[in-house]
């Protein structure tokens, strides 16, 4: 029974009430906490579900590192530049690219894509597109073989198939006696590609970097060099130590170049958390009319204990042990049935849309079917102590008010 605040403060948890209407509202505020919590952390999994989908998809054909010529002019003897790179312990892979801009034109039908001249057996090191060919493949791009991979979306824009031929036209053209012409080549078709990334299915087509060379006269130098590192997470600092042995170089990180994707998500996360932890607030802000209902009930006990000796302190700790255990088991609560539900997302979520006949995120509109799912064990501990927190700001004014109860006045009608 020592300390005895913590033992009286757990029977009264347990003690049946008076009134089942305390005990209701008991009920209420550990349901409200454990399902705010619950949803918080299954929404935090699911936008860290969707950044790692989305970081990857963009990894997939977009390089950690890129290594260009100042003011984005062309860079000459990209193979020292490449060796220089490579001299660095995170770097695991150089690429030489070309990049411009192009007209592929198909019988009436023109788009405009990004074409990107490569070579494939080093574009293998810093790009994953032979992990995603749906037909073809990158080593069909040989040197004046003018063969051309192009993405999904694009492919169906066009109604190309691998084999078929297609016109790419140069923006820049060349001065004849007739004006400035366009200059243009013809290119077959001997891949295509998904990444399920519309930016890169829709707006992407890879050319033999020769190939690419000679079309945009080019001569023997290219846009620039691709990197990969060996841990992401680390491009910004090894591009930062890279331009200390690159000086006359503009060197660009994953993070720059697409930044404001991971910007969106980081926002939605900060907001998300915000909105579900108001939710959580409101559920542990009712443990103070259920304690105060508690302490009114408890008049004569609280009476008899200060009768008995117990100083205003002890029964303040009497109520906080109470609204302490409410808080804790509503958290717990949560916690697991946030960690059950965000660990088989993939299983819950096929399940309602057979139950309800729907599909929660469609094809036709977004480019991830699925809902993606990231438990961090960081963030289940945030929220766990944030709700845990609250519940312990609830319960002091309704404790500050047992420790005032005047002894003589709670036993005057007993």
């Amino acid at each position: 029974m020592r300390p005895y605040e913590l033992f009286v403060g757990l029977r009264y948890t347990r003690a049946k009430r008076r009134t089942h209407f305390i005990s209701f509202i008991s009920a209420v505020s550990m349901l409200g906490i454990g399902l705010g919590i619950a949803a918080l952390i299954t929404v935090i999994s699911v936008m860290n579900g969707f950044e790692k989908e989305i970081r990857a998809r963009i990894l997939g054909a977009a390089a950690h590192i890129q290594v260009q010529g100042l003011n984005n002019s062309p860079l000459e003897n990209w193979e020292a530049v490449a060796a220089t790179a490579k001299k660095h312990p995170e770097v695991v892979g150089a690429a030489p690219f070309v990049q411009a801009q192009g007209l592929l034109s198909t019988g009436d039908t023109v788009r405009g894509v990004y074409v990107r001249g490569i070579v494939p057996e080093l574009e293998d090191q810093v790009a994953d597109f032979s992990k995603h060919m749906r037909s073809g493949s990158l080593a069909a791009l040989k040197p004046g073989g003018f063969g051309l991979v192009v993405g999904v979306g694009v492919a169906r824009a066009l109604g190309l198939h691998v084999g078929d031929r297609v016109t790419l036209i140069s923006p820049q053209g060349q001065v004849t006696p007739a004006g400035l012409m366009p200059r243009l080549k013809q290119f077959t078709v001997v891949g295509i590609f998904a990444l399920d990334h519309n930016e890169y299915d829709s707006a992407l087509a890879l050319a033999r970097m020769e190939d690419a060379q000679l079309l945009y006269r080019m001569d023997s130098t290219v846009s620039g060099v691709r990197l990969k590192v060996r841990d992401v997470d680390r491009a910004p600092a090894v591009a930062r130590e890279l331009y200390k042995a690159l000086p006359d170089t503009n060197i660009y990180d994953w993070t720059l170049q697409n930044v404001n994707y991971f910007r969106a998500v980081q926002i939605e996360k900060r907001m998300m958390f915000i909105i579900l932890t108001l939710i959580i607030a409101v559920a542990a802000f009712n443990l103070v009319s259920t304690l105060v209902m508690v302490v009114t009930d408890k008049h004569p006990d609280i009476a008899i204990l200060r009768t008995l000796g117990a100083s205003p302190g002890s029964i303040m700790k009497i109520f906080v042990v109470q609204g302490a255990v409410i808080g804790s088991i509503g958290t717990i609560a949560g916690v697991l049935v946030g960690v059950l539900l965000a660990s088989n997302i993939d299983v819950v979520v096929p399940f309602i849309e057979r139950t309800f006949h729907f599909q929660i995120l469609s094809r036709e509109v977004y480019y991830i079917s699925e809902l993606p799912s990231d438990l961090r064990w960081p963030d289940v501990i945030w929220v766990a102590a944030v709700s845990l927190a609250l519940a312990f700001v609830a319960t002091i004014y309704p404790s500050w008010r047992a420790s005032r109860v005047n002894p003589a006045e709670a036993l005057r009608y007993e």
